[in-house]
Parts: structure tokens; C-alpha cells; sequence
């Protein structure tokens, strides 16, 4: 990689320390920490998940291993991604780990108000060798919107070296205390920002299970390449707010349930519990809609990009005809492909 890439700041001493740790969330617009989760927990996590994700692995190796085979290669968008996806999305103890006590009594300091984790959880499960469908440089606010005081909390399920494609920041990009302009990119999101008014590095490190780094809305980061050979990058990506916060409406949804119509009783069907099922309903969650805009801003940037040949804004249209052959965005995608 040609661009340096310094060390994220441990701030476990800062654990007990509620003062300290909004001091410093205010400072540099993320907390890291090491071994909060507890290891063995996600260890039994990542067999689950990965035995769920068997049609993305080499036949005949170990599920827990995570070996890919890469000619399945598919990522957030495309069909064969969701497939699967889903499938993990239904285990309940993936949804559990959102509501460690570890993480969330770890947010709740930070707000100093009662706290919660979004019901639309996310895991990100990232192929070896897919370079260009990367993460892009963003931030979360356009995706998951609500206030500027959601917090993310993003914990990789296995150890993960910078080579496998840990998430990567910008120190203090907080700051700017504004929603940059996003345009479009390939890769989970589909939105990507300038970076040049940032005179800082980028900061990450060699991730090991139970590691988590919480930063909020406004913190521009990114997800480094997946270089390995062969091994699928599994983590952990959810949102926390206050309850008293506003909350965007498809934050109450599945994610990625505009794919494939997936419910919260899909979800539940198999669960052995019914402690965690609808926890958000009764409480008193501000709640307004989506905002489209980003997205929509992004597909006409792509409709144009393709006019002229970009290979990247061309995937992109060809998903959305794919996705959902009738929709108003898959109509403008066929005519653009069609000139």
C-alpha cells in the first residue's frame, strides 16, 4: 500500500473514566480498544456465522477457517451476496453480541444518556481479492442519517491483520461537524468523499478478536483492501444512539431487506429466546424518514459516469437492472447501457 498508515491510540485505560473517554471521543473522533468483547463469545460467534456462509467457501476445508472461493465473489447489491447474508443475519446470537453489556455500557458513557443499539444490525462479510469493491472513504451519516450522535462500534469476528481489511479513519475528521459532499464510488455504500481538506494520516492497526474502535457519524473512514490470498473478512459494523434521539425509519428494518422483502418474523423464526425481539418498539424513539437524496444524488452520478465509459458506474447500473428489473432506477440503468 502506497499511503502511510499509522497506529489507532488504545483508550482502555479510559474504560472507567467517562469524562475521559468524551474528552477524548471529542479530541480525535474515535476510542479504540483492545479485547472489549470477550474472545471466546466471538469465536463461537464467527463457526456460527461462517457455517451459515458454506456456499462462499472452498468445498472440503474447515467453515471456520473462512477459506474463499474467490469465484463466488459477490458483495452488498448483488443477489448471491444477499442470499447468504440473510441466512447469517437470522442468528440470534449475531444479534446478541450488539447488546453486550461490554459495547453498549461502553457508548453509554461516551453519551451520558440510556443508550441503544439500532435494531438494523450489520455484519460485513468482505471476500479476498476484490479490490474494487472496497469500502469507500465516507461517513456514516449518510447511510444510516438520524442525528449526528450515532455511534458506530466495529469489531472484527477473527483476528484481522491490516492485510485482510480492517477499518482505517481519519483522526479529528469529525470536526468539520457537517455531512460532506458524497459522490459516487463503487463498493459498499456506493458513496465516497474528498479527503484533500484532512492534513492528517490514516490511522488503523493489526486487529485481534474482541478488538473495537467506536467512532461517530461524522468521522470519515474507510475499510482497507482485502489483500489476502484466500480469506473472507468477518466483523461486526452496528449503530448506538440515545433513546431519546431521532432515529431514521430504516434503522428499524433488516438490512439489506429491500433485497429480498426480509422481515423481523423471517429473523426471529428460530430464535430460543424472545428477549431481544421488537426491544425497540415500546420505547420512545423519535423516528423520521430516510432521507433518499445521497443515494439518489449517487445513481445520477453514475448514470452519467457510465454515459462516458466508467466501468465502475457500469457495474453498478447492471446491478440495479438485476436487482429489481421494474424499478424506475433499472429503467434509467438499461437506457444508459443501451447507447
Amino acid at each position: 500500500m502506497s499511503e502511510e498508515l499509522k497506529e489507532l491510540r488504545e483508550s482502555n485505560d479510559r474504560l472507567n473514566k467517562p469524562e475521559a473517554l468524551r474528552e477524548r471521543m471529542d479530541e480525535e473522533g474515535y476510542l479504540f480498544f483492545r479485547q472489549l468483547l470477550n474472545p471466546e463469545k466471538l469465536w463461537e460467534l464467527r463457526r456460527q456465522m461462517l457455517h451459515k456462509m458454506k456456499p462462499w467457501l472452498v468445498e472440503g476445508t474447515d467453515s471456520f477457517d473462512g477459506i474463499a472461493d474467490v469465484s463466488k465473489q459477490c458483495t452488498e447489491g448483488d443477489h448471491g451476496y444477499t442470499d447468504v447474508y440473510h441466512e447469517v443475519y437470522k442468528l440470534e446470537r449475531f444479534h446478541e453480541s450488539a447488546h453486550s453489556p461490554e459495547v453498549l455500557g461502553t457508548v453509554e458513557k461516551i453519551i451520558g444518556r440510556p443508550t441503544i443499539p439500532h435494531p438494523h444490525k450489520v455484519a460485513r462479510l468482505w471476500f479476498p481479492q476484490y479490490l474494487d469493491h472496497t469500502t469507500p472513504t465516507h461517513q456514516d451519516f449518510v447511510h444510516f442519517q438520524g442525528n449526528f450522535n450515532t455511534y458506530t462500534a466495529w469489531s472484527p469476528v477473527g483476528n484481522c491483520p491490516i492485510e485482510l481489511g480492517g477499518l482505517a479513519l481519519l483522526p479529528g475528521s469529525h470536526k468539520v461537524d457537517r455531512v460532506l459532499d458524497h459522490k459516487f464510488s463503487l463498493g459498499a455504500g456506493s458513496l465516497c468523499v474528498d479527503t484533500n481538506e484532512f492534513d492528517v494520516d490514516w490511522h488503523t492497526t493489526n486487529y485481534e478478536i474482541g478488538d473495537t474502535l467506536i467512532f461517530p457519524a461524522l468521522t470519515v473512514h474507510k475499510a482497507l483492501p482485502n489483500y489476502t490470498e484466500d480469506k473472507l473478512r468477518v466483523s461486526l459494523d452496528n449503530r448506538y444512539q440515545a433513546i431519546e434521539d431521532t432515529m431514521s425509519e430504516h434503522m428499524q428494518l433488516p438490512h439489506l431487506h429491500n433485497f429480498s422483502n426480509l422481515q423481523w418474523d423471517d429473523v426471529y423464526r428460530e430464535w430460543e429466546s424472545d428477549e431481544l425481539k421488537y426491544y425497540w418498539k415500546d420505547l420512545p424513539i423519535p423516528t423520521i424518514p430516510q432521507d433518499m437524496s445521497f443515494g439518489e444524488k449517487g445513481f445520477q452520478e453514475a448514470l452519467e459516469l457510465a454515459k462516458s465509459g466508467n466501468e465502475h458506474a457500469k457495474i453498478h447500473l447492471n446491478r440495479a437492472i438485476l436487482r429489481d428489473p421494474d424499478s424506475l432506477q433499472a429503467e434509467a440503468a438499461k437506457a444508459v447501457l443501451a447507447i
